[in-house]
Parts: structure tokens; C-alpha cells; sequence
């Protein structure tokens, strides 16, 4: 088992390995296995690519974010200014259906409603945006029709499970109520739960995805 000076060193390392952020940014603090991570950025996309860096990391069982976004005056825009760009991005994206969704846009923080057929083009919606100058968060209200029945969804998700090469499928339970996905069991990494929740939430009509699955210790090895 880890220790947090491990976990703490390993975080920061991978904090510095990726290219699109700058490690002295954010401080990294770890207890029990959990870390906090805090300071400032200069955009949402930074913010969201620290947090999933630190979760690749063996041995990290939960994430406490306490990281701010601070809009360089060159970056600043009017909420008007982001609203224009948020409708031109997602217009120009083939996979969103732009006419479904509904935007609002308030102290550069961007909400966006509507429904969806699919989980992929709710999840495209935010991805198309999050990098647009100004924008500090994202709150996706979009919802996805149901589509498939509970039995179907499980069979399907299920399935899903065992194609997917970063999911132990045998460690992972999926149960369905309605249109919602319950999943349980145990997963080596909290970017393995990740991979599994997303796998989930790619079946159709899924309008929720409760995730229940526990990061195991990782073994030490002599």
C-alpha cells in the first residue's frame, strides 16, 4: 500500500507530465489515500485535465477539487461574447445537435439544457465548449431520452464491459431501474471507475449512472 508521500510525489509527477498544464499551478496535498488539489488556473479545460491526471494515479481512492479559475484579462469575454462563441461551437459540431439545446450564460459560467438522444452528443455539448475563452464551468443539464428496457441496457452495458480493454469485467456489477444504471464492485484505479461509468452512460437512453464501484488496494509487490 501506497503511503501519501508516495501518492502525493507520484500526483505531481503526472501534474508535470502533462503538457497543457503548468505544475506549479496547482498544490497537491494527500490523507488517506485522498487528494486535494487547489490554486489557480487560467481556463475550465485545465481545471478538468488536473483532475483526471491525478486519477490515473495508483493508489488515489478519491479526488477533494478545490482548484479556482482566475480568466486572464486577455481571455476575459462578456457573457454575450461566451454565449455568441458557445452557439457557433456547437453549431459548427456535426455531432451535436445544436437546434435541441438550450443555453444560459451568467458570470461566465455556462448552463446548458435540452434533450438528447444520445449520452455521446450530451457529452460532445461540453467538450465543444469548455476550452472557449472566458468560460469558467460547464453545468450540463442536458437529458437523454430512455430508450431500451432495463433488461436490455443491462445486457447491453454488460457486453460493453467485456470488449473494453481497461474494465475487468468480472469485478464489475451493473444493475438496471428503469433507464438508470447501477454499478458496483471493485476496480483497480479511480480512472478504471472512469472508463466504467463512461462505458455505461454510451448505452442509449441512459439517463443516469449511479457509480458505486470501490478502488481496491493495489498489492505490494517484493
Amino acid at each position: 500500500m501506497k503511503t501519501d508521500i508516495e501518492i502525493q510525489k507520484n500526483v505531481m509527477d503526472e501534474l508535470k507530465w502533462q503538457p497543457f498544464l503548468n505544475s506549479s499551478e496547482i498544490g497537491v496535498a494527500v490523507k488517506n489515500g485522498i487528494v486535494t488539489l487547489s490554486g489557480i488556473v487560467d481556463s475550465f479545460s485545465k481545471k478538468l485535465s488536473a483532475e483526471r491526471a491525478a486519477k490515473k494515479v495508483a493508489g488515489v481512492r478519491a479526488i477533494a477539487e478545490d482548484i479556482q479559475i482566475g480568466v486572464s484579462p486577455a481571455y476575459w469575454r462578456t457573457d454575450a461574447e461566451i454565449a455568441e462563441a458557445v452557439l457557433n461551437a456547437l453549431k459548427w459540431h456535426s455531432a451535436v445537435p445544436d437546434e435541441k439545446i438550450k443555453i444560459k450564460v451568467e458570470d461566465g459560467n455556462v448552463t446548458l439544457e435540452g434533450e438528447l438522444e444520445w449520452e455521446y452528443q450530451r457529452v460532445n455539448a461540453r467538450t465543444a465548449i469548455q476550452n472557449l475563452s472566458g468560460v469558467r464551468s460547464v453545468i450540463n443539464l442536458i437529458t437523454v431520452k430512455p430508450r431500451l428496457s432495463a433488461f436490455e441496457l443491462e445486457q447491453k452495458i454488460s457486453a460493453a464491459f467485456r470488449r473494453n480493454a481497461t474494465v475487468d469485467a468480472s469485478k464489475v456489477n451493473v444493475s438496471t431501474v428503469g433507464s438508470k444504471v447501477i454499478l458496483t464492485g471493485k476496480v483497480r484505479s479511480l480512472i478504471e471507475s472512469e472508463d466504467a461509468e463512461d462505458v455505461a452512460w454510451a448505452a442509449p437512453g441512459v439517463y443516469n449512472v449511479e457509480n458505486k464501484l470501490t478502488v481496491e488496494e493495489p498489492e505490494l509487490v517484493y
